[in-house]
């Protein structure tokens, strides 16, 4: 990949994560060094490193973001099959009233025995 082309995807590419490492590769191509384009990009060498690295590895996509998969679920299939039903349940109470978040919780874990903190809970003890 040629500088004008690296400059055309600095310049079209609308995340800045990503625009921040091509202006690294572009200044890398254009013969910096990588402590010179760490402190011109104001970040660590690792990271330019890094970057240098999975281009000079796996090509242009090798800057692309990886997939985050995030925290594994705690719960199973079945699990969450049975919390839909009682939500599902609770809503359709003759009863009334709302289903707040620490009745999940609750459910969650008298059923399930796995603590769950909501972010309307102030602390574990309000569970």
């Amino acid at each position: 990949m040629n500088n004008l082309n690296l400059a055309a995807l600095v310049k079209s590419e609308k995340r800045a994560r990503k625009r921040m490492r091509y202006l690294a590769l572009l200044h890398f191509t254009e013969g910096h060094s990588r402590t010179a384009i760490a402190n011109m990009l104001k970040v660590s060498r690792t990271s330019v490193t890094t970057w240098v690295t999975h281009y000079l590895t796996h090509g242009i996509s090798g800057l692309d973001d990886k997939h985050n998969p995030g925290r594994p679920a705690q719960l199973s299939a079945k699990q969450l099959v049975n919390l839909k039903e009682f939500v599902q349940r609770q809503s359709l109470s003759e009863s009334g009233g709302r289903l707040m978040a620490r009745d999940v919780s609750l459910f969650i874990q008298s059923e399930f025995g796995v603590t769950a903190y909501s972010h309307a809970s102030r602390s574990p003890n309000t569970i």
